[in-house]
């Protein structure tokens, strides 16, 4: 990635960190710190072992693509894990700071990857990652709805509720579903041709881009046609990662708890995400994952002292890891580009 580029992806990024910073009530905060003890830190560190699961999954999406080029060994000695386990994290960190999410981390994980791989194979494994992110997200929600029915007493308002979250989930899975056997890359585009304000914009691009947008569907389709192990591999990491990071919610309650059930930590995970990701047009989803853990703590019967503590304790290692992705993107040795690109 060009230095001009580079430096724009850190000064936004860094400055929508700065002004989110300053809506922190500090005294707030260093209470907080103070109260969670080690089990900050451990929650902290419990997120780089996260990390290392998101670039696996991404990993082995980059390797199959890779797999079917000549010099597809040449073309993964250009990716060594490390190098893509500081891009991820940095592009995750562009997602939390950018508002619509995919905004921020997507084209700098592109731009990043394409010098060392050719610019259809990171744009192919970069959307295939993202929609196997979100697919995992999709099929997480839909398993911790089912563990609720199945463990919890379900009156009327909570039936209408979950009946709402199977169907959106399951929507979800079907328009994923057919994005894998079909490519998404044009599906997208045409959306947005629909979208005023980016009708023209949107239409222009797919008339100069067709052939590579052509071309980026047809690797997305073989790769789940092809190589169903490492799409079931990459799916299996990431919906791992999902269940693993409720350990985070797990090690913040029992600051406040002697005892704490990890199912119940799930369960606060992922109605807490689902509806931060439904309000994705906000950075770093400010407000809307505070509220999600206070009413997924009261709603388990918790007190909502415990909801806005573990709340508060999350926002600030998302804060730190914001700061961590974005000091990365400064960190790295320029790679020259591959042949014919």
């Amino acid at each position: 990635m060009s230095k001009k580029y580079q430096n724009g992806f850190f000064i936004f990024g860094l400055a929508v960190l700065v002004v989110m910073v300053t809506q922190l009530d500090f005294a707030e905060v260093w209470q907080g710190v103070k109260r969670a003890g080690y089990w900050f830190p451990a929650v902290v560190a419990l997120w780089a072992l996260l990390y290392v699961l998101n670039t696996s999954a991404w990993y082995i999406i980059i390797k199959s693509l890779c797999d079917d080029a000549d010099d597809g060994q040449q073309l993964m000695k250009r990716v060594p894990f490390f190098w893509l386990y500081k891009v991820t994290v940095s592009g995750f960190a562009l997602n939390y700071a950018t508002p619509g999410g995919l905004m921020g981390g997507e084209p700098y994980r592109i731009m990043e990857l394409a010098p060392r791989i050719g610019t259809e194979r990171a744009s192919s494994s970069v959307i295939l990652y993202a929609m196997t992110h979100i697919f995992s997200h999709f099929w997480f929600w839909l398993v911790a709805a089912a563990l609720y029915v199945l463990t919890r007493p379900v009156d009327m308002a909570t039936g209408i509720m979950l009946t709402a979250v199977f169907v959106f989930c399951a929507l979800g899975i079907w328009f994923f579903s057919v994005g894998y056997r079909k490519g998404l890359a044009v599906r997208a585009m045409n959306i947005l041709r629909h979208i005023p304000g980016l009708r023209r914009k949107a239409g222009g691009f797919v008339e100069r881009h067709r052939e590579q947008l052509d071309n980026i569907d047809r690797q997305i389709a073989a790769l789940h046609r092809q190589n169903p192990r490492t799409f079931f591999g990459a799916v299996a990491l990431e919906l791992s990662c999902r269940i693993v990071s409720s350990l985070e919610i797990m090690f913040i309650l029992l600051v406040l708890m002697q005892q704490v059930n990890f199912m119940d930590c799930l369960l606060i995970l992922a109605f807490t995400s689902l509806l931060a990701n439904l309000l994705f047009f906000l950075p770093l989803q400010l407000g809307g994952r505070e509220g999600g853990f206070l009413m997924s703590a009261t709603g388990l019967n918790m007190t909502a002292s415990a909801g806005i503590f573990v709340a508060l304790i999350v926002r600030l290692r998302e804060l730190l890891w914001v700061a961590i992705g974005l000091l990365l993107i400064k960190i790295g040795k320029k790679t020259a580009k591959i042949a014919g690109e």
